[in-house]
């Protein structure tokens, strides 16, 4: 009998050694249920119940879901297991904690990560053209007043400027392609800023990105595509240059 409170047959039961199963189906009732951040899905005692097995394996299976920042576990009165993040933020956050290390051993360059800002973020244009709607539109100009008169590096700039970015990821309608595009701007954009931005200007940087908004406004994927390939090789000769005069 389920524990009192909890919805009957959320879960498959799980083999008692199954911990790997019991953090999948978990994570898949957090995506089928669309749960959000600080939803209860129940206390330990109620989940071992649900799925049958024993409070250690149900432990495993939670630990396994909370390296992945998907859950959060609170003590005492209310307290239980809760959405942490959404699957694909808590894909982003491990990715992003991966390419942050990779960079701090030098084991992936700044080239490289532009490499990859090209391949995901010049398609993402295009689709953003061909989907945008008047509230992407208004995030993409909200971004780009914000960034007006801050200096590239300030916190005022690199905030603006990476909401630029995944306004254009978000307006794309891809959410798989919108959580990588955001583990790279999480890692990449700050790194990027700080190694480039005393070689460049906002004026350069908000031209550009006012290029993007403006085929992203007028639903020209083409056009979309180009001005974000001319905006990131625009960043990737900056990189070169201060690589060649160090």
């Amino acid at each position: 009998m389920p524990a009192r409170g909890v919805p009957d047959n959320r879960f498959s039961l799980a083999r008692p050694d199954a911990s790997e199963q019991i953090a999948y189906e978990i994570r898949r009732h957090i995506e089928r249920q669309g749960l959000l951040p600080g939803d209860r899905i129940g206390t330990e005692q109620e989940l071992a119940a649900e799925f049958g097995v024993s409070r250690p394996t149900l432990r495993e299976a939670l630990r396994l879901l909370a390296g992945s920042h998907l859950i959060r576990a609170s003590q005492g009165r209310g307290g239980g297991i809760f959405v942490a993040h959404t699957p694909g933020e808590g894909m982003g956050r491990n990715m992003s904690e991966a390419i942050a290390t990779m960079l701090a051993t030098e084991s992936v360059s700044l080239h490289q990560l532009l490499q990859a800002r090209m391949v995901l973020e010049v398609p993402l244009a295009g689709l953003a053209a061909a989907a945008a709607g008047e509230e992407a539109i208004a995030q993409l100009e909200a971004a780009i007043a914000a960034a007006e008169g801050r200096r590239p590096g300030s916190e005022e700039f690199n905030l603006a400027d990476r909401n630029f970015h995944d306004a254009i990821a978000a307006a794309s309608g891809n959410d798989l392609l919108v959580a990588f595009t955001r583990w790279i701007l999480d890692v990449l954009l700050p790194s990027l800023i700080v190694y480039i931005g005393p070689a460049v200007t906002a004026e350069n940087i908000l031209s550009q990105h006012r290029a993007i908004l403006e085929a992203i406004r007028a639903g020209d994927p083409a056009g979309a595509e180009q001005a974000m390939r001319a905006h990131l090789d625009h960043l990737a000769d900056t990189v070169s240059r201060l690589d060649s005069e160090r």
